[in-house]
């Protein structure tokens, strides 16, 4: 076989985290066939396989006993031009923010609001991703996927994907499909989302009245600098918890003690609420044992000082649950993928 199979791998350089654990097997795979030929080189020695993106939704807690499958295919296309919405195809491999930017420069419109999330275009619609008041479903066009079951390709539509907030139909059947191309449609003419969070403060204090999707993706960038840690710098994966979606009773109820709570009506009735508001409510921000903590500035970001070790992480986590679910009723989900 012409893949480069390797044992004994360390993932540290392949996950947000920082987390020090070895694959036993890991290969990276640059197009379809090679990764067929991963899937066959696992189901031939009865390995489980984990794919691998820009391990920015990942929390390692042990050496995996499984085929790492590291995809690392590239490439972007414009499939359809009429010079008002334009369809982009990238491989599953490419690097998400470049990728972002690379639609800018093109003059398209769109992705600015999900500007500087780390990952890969392939993981992103594994939980729609989303940021400022956009997910990956308002510009989802379709993508291509490779049914492990039956080693056929699927082309997915936006109704087949089963988005939710953090969610997909993808997140839900990890072991089943292998996404491998995504397609997104995106505007020559700007249809600016501002409302949500500082976006528009921002573009003032910079004296931008009339902003280009750029302007709004520099901002949104130097926001997200400021609130969240770069990985490369300090170990993390950005948003550990979902924000909690309770009912309309229950934020009342917590209103009552806590007249600055922050929450979001929804369209079904019920309240979403801030999770980092919840958990700096109850003391963790700044909180570290060991090399283990929450970050000093954002309360909703779970960091890795150095030598942390994933089961120290997720030990913090689930103390952080407990205490949440103690005080306020409400469960926490955590956002990353636990292995």
């Amino acid at each position: 076989m012409s893949l480069q199979v390797r044992s004994q791998v360390s993932l540290k350089p392949f996950n947000t985290f920082g987390i020090d654990v070895n694959a036993n097997w890991f290969v990276e795979v640059h197009d379809d066939a090679e990764v067929r030929e991963a899937l066959a080189y696992a189901c031939d020695r009865q390995l489980p396989v984990l794919l691998l993106g820009g391990g920015s939704n990942l929390l390692l807690t042990g050496d995996v006993s499984a085929l790492v499958v590291r995809m690392a295919s590239r490439g972007i296309r414009v499939l359809h031009d009429d010079d008002e919405q334009v369809i982009v195809e990238s491989e599953a491999g490419e690097p998400w923010h470049p990728f972002v930017q690379w639609s800018l420069e093109q003059g398209l419109a769109g992705l600015e609001n999900l500007s500087l999330i780390p990952g890969t275009v392939g993981a992103a619609p594994m939980q729609n991703i989303g940021a400022y008041g956009v997910e990956i479903k308002d510009v989802f066009a379709g993508l291509t996927a490779l049914d492990r079951q039956s080693g056929e390709l699927r082309d997915f539509t936006l109704e087949e994907c089963a988005f939710g907030y953090r969610d997909s139909v993808f997140k839900q059947t990890l072991d089943r499909w292998v996404i491998l191309r995504v397609r997104f449609k995106l505007d020559r003419k700007a249809r600016l989302h501002l409302d949500y969070g500082p976006v528009r403060q921002r573009l003032a204090e910079q004296g931008i009245d009339h902003p280009a999707p750029l302007d709004v993706s520099r901002a949104i960038c130097s926001i997200r600098r400021e609130k969240l840690p770069d990985p490369a710098e300090l170990g993390n994966a950005g948003s550990f918890f979902k924000n909690p979606v309770i009912s309309a009773a229950l934020a009342a109820q917590i209103k009552l003690g806590h007249p600055g709570l922050v929450a979001y009506p929804q369209a079904d009735g019920r309240v979403k609420l801030a999770a980092g508001w919840l958990i700096e409510q109850a003391g963790w921000k700044g909180y570290r044992e060991g090399d283990a903590g929450v970050h000093r500035l954002q309360s909703l970001v779970l960091v890795n000082y150095g030598a942390a070790t994933g089961t120290q992480l997720h030990r913090l986590a689930r103390m952080i649950q407990a205490d949440i679910a103690q005080r306020f009723a409400v469960t926490l989900e955590m956002e990353p993928n636990l292995y």
